[in-house]
């Protein structure tokens, strides 16, 4: 009889426990992006651009695997939309821009979107599907270049490299076509977007395009350009992030998987000389 009376007051106390616990407290919720507890798998939504980038990213996604670390890997064919994507929160990254264009758009835009690591040089380069050279323009001949700002600017100063104009003094990363001071072979230039550019080629004598759209249209930029910035282009892409998240440790994950010898190995050996590691 005692050990029957013994085991009901036990019964009590542990039901009164259970529902104690149950009515003021919650379970801790389970793992979610970003909080890094030991053991599980946190998640990053990077916006890249499709095609060459992503392939490099698919590397730096089973390097960060092992890190615990799962990235979803969200491509893109423009330059507008990843960092309006990041500034709204469906994205945490995005790498597919270098400074002066993040810079340019945070002043259009009003965003506050910042640099968190480098990634990849993409050395920019003139084309044509008529000419071998630069030196084989013609007077008034139709050359293309990017009609976004900075891209606009970076394709300028190649054709000043080149020797097929001259800016005003000083304009640097703010140059734009009414910014040419000398145009000798009065060349005429047409500004379109940049994604546009190689299906467009063969109504031009020539124009700039960038790397990644060279490389998605077949090109090869260090067989097919005829003209190219060196490999030390100061026109680094990076990894950008919101303002103020830089210090989150998940973010020292995700650069640490992307600057990893598994993609840099990957960048050498797929693309040689057309991109270079920018760390």
């Amino acid at each position: 009889m005692k050990k029957s009376i013994l085991t009901l007051v036990v019964g009590l106390v542990t039901a009164l426990t259970v529902t104690a616990c149950g009515s003021g407290q919650q379970a801790a919720p389970e793992n979610t992006s970003g909080t890094g507890a030991e053991g599980q798998t946190e998640t990053l939504k990077i916006g890249v651009m499709g095609g060459a980038e992503e392939e490099i990213w698919k590397v730096a996604k089973e390097v960060a695997a092992k890190d615990g670390l799962e990235l979803e890997l969200v491509p893109f064919n423009d330059y507008v939309l990843p960092n309006k994507a990041l500034d709204n929160g469906d994205l945490d990254a995005n790498a597919f821009q270098h400074v002066p264009y993040l810079e340019e758009f945070n002043a259009n835009h009003g965003t506050k979107i910042v640099k968190l690591a480098d990634t990849i040089n993409f050395p920019i380069g003139m084309y044509s599907e008529t000419i071998k050279d630069v030196s084989e323009l013609k007077e008034g001949d139709l050359v293309g270049l990017p009609n976004d700002p900075s891209n606009r600017a970076r394709a300028l100063i190649l054709f000043e490299s080149a020797g097929l104009i001259k800016l005003k003094e000083g304009v640097g990363v703010k140059a734009t076509v009414l910014d040419i001071a000398e145009n000798p072979k009065n060349l005429e230039f047409k500004e379109l977007e940049a994604a546009f550019i190689p299906k467009s080629l063969g109504n031009m004598a020539a124009a700039v395009i960038n790397t990644n759209f060279a490389i998605d249209a077949g090109l090869v930029p260090t067989r097919d350009s005829i003209f190219m910035e060196p490999k030390d282009s100061p026109w680094v892409n990076i990894i950008a992030v919101r303002e103020g998240e830089t210090d989150k440790p998940v973010f020292q994950k995700l650069v640490k998987a992307f600057q990893s010898d598994e993609v840099k190995q990957f960048i050498t050996e797929k693309y040689g000389d057309s991109m270079v590691a920018a760390w």
